[in-house]
């Protein structure tokens, strides 16, 4: 220990003791695009004991761009996001406890994937995951640390519950009116640093300094040079999550038929029941279909031009097509579930 987190033991406010706090932590990192390879670093090099990744989603080329921890050979692989970020990140600690969970987060799921976890950080791209995680979180007692970054701008809080308002309480509703990385665009540096203000704040309350937590939502323009800070202040009243305790996100079935993805020109369908990818590769190739595969994913290419990519677990993008009533068809015409 001693040798690999010397300089960060010599940082005062973590030293010997919080190291052990940290070797002796487990998180959960939701999301493993841009934010969540940032904070997985962080993560790993920090010697945080037990690291959970969680993403439903696999590297494309697009990603290289800002996702820090995928290279071009995991898009020539079709790679899912966790597996080459869990390869990487144990190259760079092997002493970590790494935890590579291809899955959708959604609400029959979410209690499992934060079941033993000390702190969740966000690592997802849209407001309906992250209510998910808010609720989750807070009706478990789980701190969780928010980000966002799209374009040049940032922002960044953490909610501990108890002690803080939620998400909720700041933001009411998860309408991004289109400003999202696939439709406006995101420069690297952007989600670096928000990701490294989440990474401070859990690594704060994981060594246990709770008096210098930050108690604000910041946000920031790093290209237009603008910075604001807003106090977190008191919970709202109403808050069905934090202070009624409703946690609607709990409540409502997340596991959604179909699911259009915004701006990706894709529909996420979860069909229910694990998918036999051996057995669906077979299927596919005597329908004619073109088909590419490796042990975690299937991606065929449809004769009418989209493309299905099929995951164990049951979900299957159809991409080409944000029309969900297409995507139903493709769906049932060739996998018919």
């Amino acid at each position: 220990m001693e040798e690999r987190y010397s300089r960060q033991m010599l940082f005062a406010p973590i030293g010997e003791e919080g190291q052990r706090r940290l070797l002796g932590s487990a998180v959960c990192i939701i999301g493993m695009g841009a934010l969540g390879t940032v904070l997985a670093s962080h993560m790993v090099r920090a010697g945080v004991g037990h690291v959970r990744l969680v993403d439903r989603d696999y590297v494309e080329q697009s990603n290289l761009q800002r996702q820090m921890l995928f290279d071009e050979e995991d898009v020539e692989n079709l790679y899912p996001k966790v597996v080459a970020a869990e390869k990487k990140l144990r190259k760079i600690n092997s002493s970590v406890k790494l935890e590579a969970i291809v899955a959708d987060a959604t609400a029959l799921n979410v209690d499992e994937l934060l079941d033993g976890m000390d702190l969740v950080l966000d690592g997802t791209d849209n407001f309906q995951t992250r209510f998910l995680l808010n609720d989750a979180c807070f009706k478990r007692g789980i701190p969780f640390t928010y980000g966002g970054a799209v374009s040049s701008r940032g922002m960044s809080a953490i909610f501990v519950p108890g002690r803080t308002p939620c998400l909720r309480c700041l933001i009411k509703t998860g309408d991004s009116g289109g400003q999202t990385c696939d439709m406006i665009g995101v420069i690297a540096p952007i989600v670096d640093m928000v990701a490294s203000y989440q990474a401070v704040e859990a690594m704060k309350f994981l060594v246990g300094d709770e008096r210098q937590r930050r108690n604000s939502l910041v946000t920031f323009d790093i290209w237009q040079n603008q910075y604001f800070e807003m106090k977190l202040g008191e919970p709202d009243p109403g808050c069905p999550c934090c202070q009624l305790k409703q946690y609607p996100a709990l409540e409502t079935d997340a596991e959604h038929t179909a699911l259009s993805l915004c701006g990706r020109e894709t529909v996420q369908i979860a069909g229910g029941q694990a998918l036999d990818l051996a057995l669906w590769r077979e299927r596919l190739e005597r329908a004619s279909v073109k088909v590419t595969a490796n042990p975690f994913l299937l991606k065929a290419e449809l004769p009418e031009g989209e493309r299905l990519v099929l995951f164990a677990d049951g979900r299957v993008l159809v991409q080409g097509t944000e029309d969900t009533v297409r995507a139903k068809s493709l769906y049932a015409r060739y996998i018919g579930l």
